[in-house]
């Protein structure tokens, strides 16, 4: 199998790479972080390189591709350590409204392709432990659309966004059903409130509370939509933490070799040397799984969700390892606000809870492998 880049792949890494050295230095991260976390300044100039319509379809002014591309840009954004919501806006969210009826393809696309527009997934709610298809919020039918009424929890970038993807259970004929939703908010509508605050990885998120509000039907969830479209983000995650570890290691053999103890820098000793290749060995573990992850999203739907949460727990693995033997290597210094290395921990351990953390992924891996599980198998 080749796993060669492209040169059209290797062209896209390098002005990504070139973005984020003349454009993103630490500095202005910092100071955004500290002024809240608002990010609609840098995805805009992502949206100006034409990243935000990275995989959305040429018909609707995107550039249409694939999940390789999509690696390899998350991959630089991780290593540069920026500061935007691009997985949720410019990965999950068009793969669901690619499913949406062509009106409201056509009104949202190209806005969001041009970076114009934000919308993001609102999925997580309190209790749910991080299963798709656990909801509370209500949609009944409301002339020719819908009114929701719930709370979303910890929604990405929620009080930066334009609209919302809302799963939400449907009412028929005053009583709840079994059937799912996903409904496009948009921001301002009657009956939604919006709450933003900071994460600790300098970005930010919000509460959301929907009293009767109206909604447009993007698709009814009935097979596969909303579990692929959570797929291509993990595979996104996987991705940037990859670049995240990639740089973060880069920082610690960096600062291994100047800073010196008994005369001597801290490369010298052997024992930290033996760590700092463990370190490498996670990375690496990390980077094959992340590469796994995003071939896997052209399989079959049980195969993909499969091999998704294999890379999740591998990749949950792997950052908690690399970050917190990176911030040990460095010392005290390795957790001050005003170290670079410190943000990086900070994200990597912010990746680790996304989508569903190590622990809930490595029970959907046990449930993949039932029939196969055993001695004697």
């Amino acid at each position: 199998m080749d796993f060669d880049f492209t040169e059209d792949q290797q062209a896209l890494r390098a002005a990504v790479r070139r973005w984020v050295d003349k454009g993103f230095a630490f500095e202005r991260r910092h100071q955004l972080a500290r002024a809240g976390g608002f990010a609609r300044p840098v995805y805009a100039e992502l949206g100006e390189l034409g990243l935000a319509g990275l995989t959305i379809p040429e018909v609707h002014g995107g550039l249409g591709f694939g999940a390789v591309e999509a690696m390899v840009v998350c991959e630089e954004l991780g290593r540069g350590l920026v500061n935007a919501p691009y997985v949720h806006g410019a990965l999950v969210a068009p793969a669901l409204l690619a499913a949406a009826p062509a009106a409201l393809q056509a009104a949202w696309l190209p806005r969001m392709a041009s970076a114009e527009a934000l919308v993001v997934l609102a999925h997580q709610e309190r209790g749910a432990r991080y299963f798709l298809h656990h909801t509370g919020t209500d949609a009944s039918a409301h002339g020719s659309g819908h009114r929701l009424t719930g709370a979303k929890s910890i929604v990405p970038a929620g009080d930066e966004a334009d609209a919302y993807i809302v799963p939400a259970r449907l009412v028929e004929g005053g009583a709840e059903t079994t059937r799912v939703g996903l409904f496009l908010v948009a921001k301002g509508a009657p009956g939604l409130g919006v709450r933003g605050y900071p994460t600790q990885d300098g970005a930010r998120a919000a509460e959301l509370v929907l009293r009767e509000t109206p909604a447009a039907l993007v698709a009814l969830d009935e097979g596969d939509l909303l579990e692929r479209a959570i797929d291509i983000g993990i595979a996104g995650l996987c991705a940037e933490g990859v670049g995240l570890m990639d740089r973060l290691v880069e920082l610690t053999v960096e600062y291994m070799n100047t800073r010196r103890q008994f005369g001597v820098t801290l490369a010298s000793f052997q024992a930290l040397r033996h760590r700092i290749a463990d370190v490498k060995m996670q990375l690496e573990l990390g980077r094959s799984m992340s590469y796994y992850a995003s071939l896997a999203l052209g399989e079959p739907p049980a195969r993909r969700r499969h091999a998704l949460a294999q890379a999740k727990v591998q990749l949950g693995h792997s950052m908690r390892f690399v970050g917190q033997h990176c911030v040990q290597l460095h010392g005290g210094i390795g957790v001050t606000d005003e170290y670079l290395g410190s943000h990086y921990f900070k994200r990597l351990t912010m990746l680790e809870l996304t989508f569903g953390d190590t622990l809930h992924h490595l029970g959907e891996v046990s449930r993949g492998m039932q029939d196969t599980a055993g001695v004697f198998a």
